[in-house]
């Protein structure tokens, strides 16, 4: 892809990864506050690489996880965007929406002002017919996100995540669905 849309909110400007960001993205991936719901905290080689494989998505897809920029607060508050799972599950082919803010980003609305660009996005511009979100059901933040993005969620479409091993307390997840209106 040659160029990357860059999509703007009242207060939010998704854009391009950066090499400036990476830092900044090593260290949101190194806080256990932000890490709780997933199965470790990322060290520096392991968030560089998580940044490669974004910006790898975007190359073959055309759409991806944003760099989200605060304008006036941060230059980096981590990531909202799209993405196609890597894994097989029932729902899949899909496309997930989802966001890594850092804390100090926490609290603000961000997330879910972010997300709305990034889903107007996928249906508008991109033509998706659905949108899916997912995590692990102690993630109520995420959730509520999620919910004010206008998703729902069906119990008979959680699941368990197939890249953890069964038995791991982070295997459980629940599905979240938006169709296009």
């Amino acid at each position: 892809m040659d160029r990357i849309a860059v999509l703007t909110t009242k207060r939010l400007r998704l854009r391009a990864w950066e090499e400036h960001d990476l830092a900044p993205f090593a260290a949101l991936n190194a806080d256990p506050l932000v890490m709780a719901h997933f199965p470790k905290c990322l060290d520096r080689a392991e968030s560089d690489a998580f940044a490669a494989r974004i910006r790898d998505h975007f190359a073959r897809h055309g759409f991806g996880l944003w760099a989200v920029e605060v304008p006036g607060v941060t230059g980096f508050a981590g990531f909202v965007g799209l993405s196609v799972p890597a894994f097989q599950a029932p729902f899949t082919p899909c496309v997930e929406i989802g966001w890594r803010l850092s804390a100090a980003c926490w609290g603000h609305g961000y997330a879910t002002e972010a997300a709305r660009a990034a889903v107007a996005f996928g249906f508008n511009d991109l033509g998706f017919k659905e949108i899916v979100s997912f995590t692990v059901p102690a993630n109520l933040p995420s959730r509520r996100v999620m919910e004010r993005l206008g998703m729902s969620r069906t119990p008979a479409d959680d699941f368990e995540h197939p890249n953890l091993p069964s038995g791991h307390k982070l295997r459980p997840h629940v599905l979240y669905r938006l169709r296009a209106p």
